[in-house]
């Protein structure tokens, strides 16, 4: 008995040193004629509590309620009595019996904040008495290279594990458990974690963890048992994981990983499903490492089956629109070898044709009809359309710059009108090609309580829209660029350019302004203004003709849309141009002078039709441009003359990842009307060679010469271009904004009608950045037929300028 207090005495064996779970055991008995209630530690195993009871013969295990009329805690250290008495389920004047001890006890262990707690009763006096779990002095990790150790700590103290927090051996545990997976995940299966926890003053723990890595376990061998159709290489090439090669070190394609094998299964059954293997099926995986837990044997058991084929094609339910609508898009019909992925083509397609019309929901379900004995297969699909939908809203998110009618005025899906998956898309197209924004998402969620109605939710992250730069360029062509422009293409968030540059090199100097409205009418009209000057002292290139021009030029534009895809474009110019030659000037040059003088005023007007199917504006991946223009010289100008150039491109999307661009340059220009004055100036010539056309040859170096034997130009052009582009290999979206590309280029120009037999090639490989400093371009290429006199630069790149086939 304590003094001022009459208590039962009660007396349990010690318990175990360590707990092994998180079990605990409230006894209720009689002793010296009071009640008794004892708790065991939470942490205590099972067998323990059984013998103790069994070896306690004098408890009699009969509880006696009362009304509890005091609450005393003992034990705290850190804790506050006020912060205890709040996950109390008793108060004052509650009358405890055994359930209600039982939910005092279990309510005080939830908290995690003790490792033991006991419950007496003297004289209607509840007693806690508690002992505290340790607190967290430090934690230390001491190995880990694969991990980061800030990156560690801060995710151990997401789940508690940090100074100042209780320390729970579960919580430790778990954060080993963690490790070991994470470094699994890394093929390290040797990894060996070490946790100490080492006691210290005034309940406090500090807890090392020690980890030895070891080295990573490689996929020594990838076997496939049961394959008699295709051989283990065409199977394993389609994988993500691999045995160990040149680019294993980067792309780690020879670490085993659950994850991976189980897509690489999945690869591999599409791989038979594709080719009519219908009863395909993998019996079964077994991965294996060695005993030193350094290389891994993977063993794929798989039984083909036969091959089918398709007997029958049939379309049924309720297909809305004509079926001789819907026939196209069957991707395979009798006579086929069964495919998945054609049956999966065909009905994606025929799901995209309904969302035209309104049934965005539509589900089209391919049932197969097996017939083993005949080994062929009858493919019904199933149309269930649903309900035909409408737009309630169309909402926008995350333009904080940009106004809504910006974006709105993209629409091609409009409100309260049937909803078109088409549409849809390609307003999310128009929204990604205007340049403002690094992402744009779209969702069509059911408007609630509704089966027929949808909102369109199109969320965009905008990028900056404005420069304000100075800066220094490079072009192997022009030498150092300084040049500083004003411009914002965004401006007040109406959708509107204007723009100011200075621009100065060894060749030129530019100064421009300009102000363009793609909405200048609600119908898409756009309009705008340029005014520049520009000097151009041709000498510093070293082999192009010589002569210095100053050009002051102000015009007009003018777009009109023609159709979803297809634009006019029209331009008013005036030119004015003083012609000064140098001494490395030309009998040409000089000739011309003689015969049409030195200054010139060139009233111009330009015709353009674009026909647009591009599905980004920069690093486009699909569809085309085709642009056809035209520029005449008015017959009040000094000089008459017309030019006519052909521009087309087109992307075709070959994998994922993998794209083909072809384009082609075609150029022709020429004096018209018969009079003296009836010549294209040689500044107005057509030129090739370089970055934009054929690399592997000094930048507008190509075709005719002068008399000094620089180049010249000339009224023709003809070039193009055939290049694969692809993205960083494993880089992800870490560098989406490099692409790299391999080709071959070809052209010339040419004094008057292009002659193939003159056509110059160059093959090679080439890089384009959008860095945050301005677009950069390089290549390294190899002239194929290199003529006499060709200047050929094998390494070519462009700084602080734009670039073609972004």
């Amino acid at each position: 008995m304590t003094d001022g207090f009459r208590r039962s005495a009660c007396r349990i064996p010690p318990l175990p040193a360590r707990p092994l779970n998180d079990s605990f055991a409230a006894f209720s008995g009689t002793a010296g004629g009071r009640s008794c209630r004892i708790t065991l530690a939470r942490h205590v195993r099972s067998l323990y509590a059984c013998l103790l009871i069994l070896t306690w013969p004098s408890l009699s295990f009969a509880f006696e309620s009362f009304v509890v009329r005091d609450i005393r805690i003992e034990g705290l250290q850190r804790i506050s009595e006020g912060t205890v008495f709040n996950y109390l389920p008793v108060r004052e004047g509650d009358t405890l019996d055994e359930k209600q001890s039982a939910e005092v006890i279990k309510a005080l262990f939830k908290t995690g904040f003790f490792k033991d707690v006991r419950l007496e009763e003297d004289d209607g006096r509840l007693i806690i008495f508690v002992e505290e779990r340790p607190s967290i002095a430090s934690v230390k990790i001491d190995g880990n290279h694969d991990i980061g150790s800030e990156d560690l700590l801060k995710a151990l103290k997401g789940i508690g594990l940090a100074e100042g927090k209780v320390f729970d051996r579960q919580i430790l545990d778990k954060v080993e458990q963690e490790l070991r997976r994470q470094y699994y995940s890394r093929g390290k299966y040797s990894l060996k974690i070490d946790s100490q926890v080492t006691e210290l003053p005034r309940n406090r723990v500090a807890v090392n963890i020690n980890i030895a890595e070891g080295r990573v376990a490689r996929i020594k061998q990838i076997n496939i048992i049961g394959n008699n159709a295709f051989s283990d290489e065409e199977l394993i090439q389609d994988f993500e994981l691999s045995t160990s090669n040149l680019l294993s070190f980067y792309t780690k394609d020879d670490q085993y990983s659950k994850q991976k094998l189980s897509a690489d299964l999945e690869r591999l059954r599409s791989y038979y499903l594709d080719r009519g293997y219908i009863n395909f099926e993998i019996e079964s995986t077994q991965v294996s490492i060695t005993p030193d837990k350094k290389e891994i044997y993977i063993t794929i058991n798989v039984k083909e089956g036969e091959i089918f084929q398709v007997e029958q094609v049939k379309l049924t339910g309720k297909t809305i629109v004509p079926p001789e609508e819907l026939v196209p898009l069957v991707r395979i019909g009798p006579g086929d070898t069964f495919s998945r992925k054609l049956a999966t083509e065909t009905q994606k397609g025929i799901s995209d044709r309904l969302g035209e019309e309104g049934y965005i929901f539509a589900n089209v379900n391919m049932v197969p009809d097996i017939n083993q004995e005949r080994k062929t297969v009858n493919i019904t699909f199933f149309v269930d359309p649903g309900k035909q939908v409408y737009v309630r809203r169309i909402n926008f998110q995350g333009n904080t710059k940009t106004r809504d009618e910006v974006l709105r005025r993209e629409m091609r899906q409009m409100e309260a009108a049937w909803a078109s998956t088409t549409k849809i898309e390609r307003s999310k197209t128009r929204l990604e090609r205007l340049g403002y924004f690094q992402e744009v998402n779209v969702e069509t969620p059911a408007v609630p309580g509704t089966t027929d109605q949808i909102d369109v939710n199109y969320s965009v992250t905008e990028k900056s829209s404005g420069n304000l730069t100075a800066g220094v360029g490079y072009s192997q062509f022009q030498g150092i660029i300084f040049n500083a422009a004003v411009t914002q293409d965004n401006i007040f968030g109406s959708g509107k350019r204007v723009s100011f540059n200075f621009n100065n090199s060894q060749i030129n100097t530019i100064y421009s302004l300009g102000y363009f409205n793609p909405y200048a009418t609600l119908d898409g009209i756009s309009s705008g203004f340029d005014i520049s000057y520009r000097d151009t002292n041709t000498g510093y290139s070293n082999y192009v003709a010589n002569y210095i021009t100053n050009v002051f030029q102000v015009g007009g534009n003018w777009g009109l849309p023609i159709g979803e895809f297809d634009s006019i474009r029209t331009n008013l110019d005036y030119s004015n141009t003083k012609l000064k030659t140098t001494n490395q000037s030309s009998t040409q040059i000089v000739e011309f002078i003689d015969e049409h003088g030195s200054e010139y005023s060139t009233y111009s007007s330009s015709l353009g039709w674009t026909h647009d199917t591009l599905n980004r504006a920069i690093f486009a991946t699909s569809g085309g441009a085709q642009r056809l223009t035209g520029l005449f010289a008015l017959p009040f100008s000094t000089l008459q003359y017309f030019k006519a150039n052909v521009r087309l491109e087109q992307y075709f999307p070959l994998t994922q990842d993998l794209t083909l661009w072809l384009n082609g340059d075609i150029g022709y220009g020429g004096g018209y009307g018969g009079g003296g004055n009836s010549v294209l100036p040689f500044w107005e010539h057509f030129y090739a060679g370089g970055p934009n056309s054929v690399r592997g040859y000094q930048p507008n170096s190509l075709g005719p010469r002068d008399s000094r034997g620089y180049a010249f130009g000339g009224n023709s052009k003809l070039t193009g271009s055939v290049e694969l582009l692809f993205p960083v290999p494993f880089a992800g979206e870490k560098l989406k904004s490099v692409r790299l590309g391999t080709f071959v280029d070809g052209g010339n120009v040419f004094a008057n009608s292009p002659e193939l037999s003159n056509l110059r090639f160059s093959t090679g490989i080439s890089a384009k950045w959008l860095s945050p400093f301005g677009a950069l371009m390089f290549s390294i290429a190899q002239p194929l037929n290199s003529q006499a006199g060709d200047r050929v630069q094998h390494f070519q790149f462009n700084f602080g300028s734009g670039f073609q086939g972004m």
